[in-house]
């Protein structure tokens, strides 16, 4: 069960590298195109040439900022269920270090707990707001695209995540009542 889980949470991860890299390229065509439109337009600059690349559009992409948007929402949602499978969350445990194994372990299971009807929470109103954008139609500015799009892509990495953290939070919970690490951090920030 931990591998089917484990590997949700890596291609949740991959989806949101690749959309994030997506992102980035299409940030960075838009301010090289918009950053070239203000230069061509410069009398200076002015001339065949620059009428001709004008002429081609050179300038920011449309709508860049609803794409950047709508792909955040997911890719944030994406890169969790890895951070909570591998224990890959900042903690500092300047006030726990003192307590006894035993302790810690009850501890870090409410932690997980918590984190968990949090994020059951999060995907709850996610859906909610889903169903409301798409009941109402509502559309971005520039692109027209429906606005629901951006909550299915959050919606999505959310569940998947609130899933993993029921989980992660069932297997502390094992941890606490029996004393045993069923599972190692694979990594950590610790601080």
């Amino acid at each position: 069960m931990h591998r089917t889980f484990l590997w949700l949470a890596r291609v949740m991860a991959i989806l949101g590298g690749i959309t994030l890299c997506a992102l980035i390229l299409i940030t960075c065509a838009s301010i090289v195109g918009r950053t070239l439109n203000t230069v061509l337009h410069y009398d200076a600059v002015a001339g065949g040439v620059a009428t001709w690349l004008l002429g081609l559009g050179i300038g920011p992409i449309k709508g860049d900022v609803e794409l950047l948007e709508a792909g955040m929402a997911f890719t944030i949602f994406a890169f969790l269920p890895l951070a909570q499978m591998t224990n890959g969350h900042a903690s500092v445990d300047i006030f726990t270090d003192w307590l006894p194994r035993r302790t810690r372990l009850v501890l870090r299971m409410v932690i997980e707990w918590v984190f968990a009807a949090a994020l059951v929470v999060i995907a709850v109103q996610l859906n909610e707001g889903l169903a409301s954008k798409a009941r109402s139609g509502q559309t971005s500015l520039l692109l027209q695209f429906p606005v629901w799009w951006g909550y299915a892509g959050a919606l999505l990495g959310a569940t998947v995540t609130a899933v993993v953290s029921i989980y992660m939070a069932g297997v502390r919970t094992a941890e606490a009542a029996t004393g045993r690490t069923l599972l190692a951090d694979e990594q950590g920030a610790d601080h």
